[in-house]
């Protein structure tokens, strides 16, 4: 088969030459963002509601942690697919596609008459959400003219780092006042309205090309980051004596079906038929600031999972209280999106990237500080800082780290983000909890009562959280604007 860019594929026409969007091209950003932070809010919505469901399901806490386990696990394994998927299929299909997965799961998970059903709605559900945010950038990177990728990607990370930090408020505001099936009542209608207009609105705006479907590719993408994820998702159960079996067995797997997984990519690339072509990767642009994004959500849900039980448990705050504290840093973030945007577009990633680095590092040592006699108002200043710090380094980085690599590979270069993001989310999940149960149990072993022991367990976790946290410090200072970039990735 040809792997030629066929022609007539794509409705779109090249970015004006003043930079301003057309409006049917801002019509269709917008369509995309609303529908991508409406399914990417899903996939922390169900920790605040694991309580109200283990009375009502009849489930034990171990067995309902699959509801975000299977969510991150159907992500990790979809998100790697989706490269090809917008290589082959036009912009309005593939979305459909998206929205008609994600609705119909959000129905089944709303309607579900036992544990077994509420986990397929979220199977279904996290395989829309998976293809939306590499459609997003993909779409994005191909509209958008690069001296306002900025501004755009600024826009972009409210859903990539907002949506997931207001997951857990939001949950907890509905769950208040209503039956955990509420949300997904709440969010059905939503979903569906986008599904409809953007059937209706979204012209196909990409090129595709015909590519030939590697099935063990497939198979061995499913087993790489399946297994990463499913193991790293359970190291902090392993360490409580509640996993079905040893993380180490699904790492192992995960682990060698990841070198094969490479090692072929490597192979196929060379004819244009790789699953996820790793020629993104020349761009030392890319490949550095795909490492400091990786970093810094392993710190950011770490920190998400770790703080509520830190104020619930320690600090023995409602869950509302805590759902509550954790508000304004989620909106801070979503609002300085766009202005962060604006500043790269005029003076590039370091400005913003140096002192956000900072910022993180120096929250994060903070956080070693916490005790049982922690204001909670000093939480929020944390979390606040934490978030503006984040907020810096978010954007800078998705929009160096696409615009360093060729147009052929913007779908490519999108999915390998989604997955690195994935991949360090549960790594970030697992790291923090699996010290802080550790710590906290030899602490317990020595005598001390459960409130003081979680306090000095969740220490050791942000500690371990801070020392990653100068990595990206120091590679702030070594991230380029593409413009600049002289290694943009050949394109053959």
């Amino acid at each position: 088969m040809t792997n030629t860019p066929t022609t007539g594929t794509a409705e779109a026409a090249p970015p004006e030459s003043d930079d301003r969007l057309s409006p049917r091209d801002r019509l269709v950003i917008t369509i995309l963002l609303i529908s991508a932070f409406v399914v990417i809010l899903n996939e922390t919505i169900m920790g605040v509601a694991l309580p109200q469901l283990m009375k009502d399901l009849g489930i034990t806490a171990s067995t309902g942690q699959w509801l975000t386990t299977a969510f991150l696990l159907t992500m990790a394994v979809v998100i790697p697919i989706t490269g090809l998927l917008l290589q082959r299929f036009k912009t309005r299909p593939v979305f459909m596609t998206a929205m008609i997965l994600f609705s119909t799961g959000t129905l089944v998970s709303a309607m579900s008459l036992g544990f077994p059903m509420l986990l397929i709605g979220r199977v279904i559900q996290a395989s829309g959400t998976a293809i939306m945010m590499p459609l997003l950038m993909t779409t994005v990177m191909t509209l958008v003219a690069p001296a306002s990728r900025g501004r755009i990607m600024g826009t972009i990370s409210i859903v990539i780092s907002v949506a997931p930090a207001l997951g857990p408020t939001i949950s907890g505001i509905i769950l208040n006042a209503l039956n955990w099936r509420w949300l997904f009542w709440l969010v059905l209608p939503i979903a569906i309205a986008a599904l409809l207009f953007g059937a209706l609105r979204i012209p196909n705006v990409t090129e595709t090309r015909l590519v030939r479907v590697d099935i063990l590719s497939v198979v061995l993408s499913a087993l790489a980051f399946g297994g990463l994820v499913y193991g790293l998702s359970t190291i902090g159960a392993a360490a409580n004596g509640g996993a079905a079996m040893s993380p180490w067995i699904p790492l192992a797997i995960g682990s060698v079906a990841m070198v094969i997984f490479l090692l072929r990519q490597t192979r196929l690339q060379k004819t244009d038929e790789a699953l996820l072509d790793l020629r993104t990767f020349s761009s030392s642009t890319f490949s550095l600031s795909v490492g400091m994004m990786a970093l810094s959500m392993i710190g950011l849900f770490g920190t998400i999972i770790l703080l509520p039980i830190y104020m619930q448990t320690v600090l023995q705050l409602e869950p509302i209280t805590t759902g509550l504290l954790l508000l304004p840093g989620g909106l801070i973030m979503g609002l300085l999106g766009p202005v962060v945007g604006r500043i790269y577009d005029k003076h590039g990633p370091r400005v913003l990237l140096i002192p956000g680095s900072i910022v993180v590092s120096t929250v994060l040592w903070c956080m070693t500080m916490l005790t049982e006699n922690t204001p909670f108002m000093w939480i929020l200043a944390a979390h606040v800082s934490l978030s503006i710090g984040l907020a810096l380094m978010f954007t800078p980085l998705f929009t160096a780290g696409l615009g360093s690599v060729k147009p052929a590979f913007y779908s490519y270069g999108s999915a390998i983000i989604g997955t690195a993001q994935q991949v360090a989310g549960a790594a970030g999940t697992a790291l923090f909890i699996t010290v802080m149960s550790v710590q906290t149990a030899a602490l317990v072993a020595k005598g001390q009562d459960v409130i003081p022991a979680t306090a000095g367990g969740i220490h050791a976790a942000f500690v371990c959280g801070a020392i990653l946290s100068l990595l990206p410090v120091v590679g702030s200072f070594f991230v380029r604007k593409p413009e600049d970039d002289q290694e943009a990735v050949p394109a053959h």
